[in-house]
């Protein structure tokens, strides 16, 4: 598995109704894609309910097919829309670790929470990744969850949690250092039962 995502950072006046009629309009397009997990159209408004501080498009997925994902990034497979439109943006991605079904996996998940959290250079990684492990299983069993994927940056050593939910849950109230919240606005998931289930070894 792997997990990948383009945040698009936009002016804080852009009238976020054109993200909302592009992934009303085109959003089906991958819903039968190869190789694709699922692919989340997300979005952040500034100052929504979330406490956005920017206007943001954060495409999300999680592909199970490497060459499924190279060939939608650089072989003509859909990417060049995201470039001819906005530019060429950063593309983050994650090696995948884990994912596992929530409870409300048969649910259109209208929020997601992507959590960052740096692996300190010394502690053991493998303890690191551990705990992450276990808090992720525990999170996939809460009332309301739809998925939880787990992944991890080598190169930066930063582990990545993902979350999908049926809507916002309560405890959204209280923030938390380092996770980035969102609307979802489609929800693509032509591969989602091919994603492994549990740890990736």
């Amino acid at each position: 598995m792997y997990a990948m995502q383009y945040p698009l950072t936009l002016p804080a006046d852009y009238d976020m109704g054109i993200i909302r009629e592009r992934v009303a309009t085109r959003g089906h397009v991958l819903d039968d894609r190869a190789g694709l997990g699922l692919k989340a159209y997300l979005v952040r408004e500034r100052g929504d309910a979330g406490g956005s501080p920017v206007n943001q498009y954060a495409p999300f997925y999680l592909w199970h097919d490497q060459g499924a994902m190279a060939h939608f990034l650089a072989g003509g497979g859909g990417f060049q829309g995201i470039v001819a439109d906005f530019g060429r943006p950063v593309v983050q991605h994650w090696t995948g670790l884990a994912c596992a079904a929530g409870p409300a996996r048969t649910a259109a998940p209208r929020a997601a929470a992507r959590l960052l959290t740096p692996m300190p250079a010394g502690g053991d990684p493998a303890a690191q990744v551990e705990e992450a492990l276990a808090e992720a299983g525990a999170l996939a069993r809460t009332e309301g969850v739809h998925t939880v994927a787990l992944a991890f940056d080598p190169r930066h050593w930063e582990l990545m949690r993902f979350v999908l939910w049926e809507a916002a849950p309560a405890e959204w109230e209280k923030e938390v250092a380092g996770e980035e919240r969102y609307e979802v606005l489609h929800l693509s998931a032509p591969g989602l039962e091919e994603l492994p289930r549990g740890r990736a070894w």
